[in-house]
């Protein structure tokens, strides 16, 4: 057996959220065998946001107070009737705001909004 360590491997992060990348930061940099690139230095690899776009753009996850109060409730279970009994509202306005979580959130359903929310520290589950 040889005693010769592969090389280390050189990721860079490009992730404009800074919580999302402090975090992967925290977890890649505790991983033998990988190394978070300097600033300009070249890496093999690079995690990239799939949000770039719209996480440029000011305001792209900002959600409304009601919007919150949606969202705690689907991070509960809570279906639209749900939604709409705890709120005072009608369930045409709770499928409103959950379909207006799914679009901001760039969701593909109510399970989904919730972790990209979470992700995002948007809620703390």
């Amino acid at each position: 057996m040889s005693n010769e360590s592969a090389p280390e491997i050189v990721i860079s992060l490009e992730i404009d959220d800074p919580v999302l990348a402090d975090r992967l930061a925290t977890l890649l940099g505790s991983i033998a065998g990988l190394r978070l690139a300097a600033p300009g230095e070249p890496a093999a690899a690079a995690i990239v946001s799939r949000d770039h776009d719209r996480a440029a753009s000011p305001g792209a996850f900002e959600l409304t107070p009601r919007e919150l109060d949606v969202l705690a409730l689907l991070a509960e279970g809570a279906s639209n009737k749900m939604i709409a009994k705890r709120l005072g509202i009608s369930v045409h306005t709770a499928k409103f705001h959950v379909g207006s979580l799914l679009d901001k959130l760039d969701a593909t359903g109510r399970t989904d909004a919730v972790a990209h929310a979470a992700r995002r520290g948007v809620i703390n589950l």
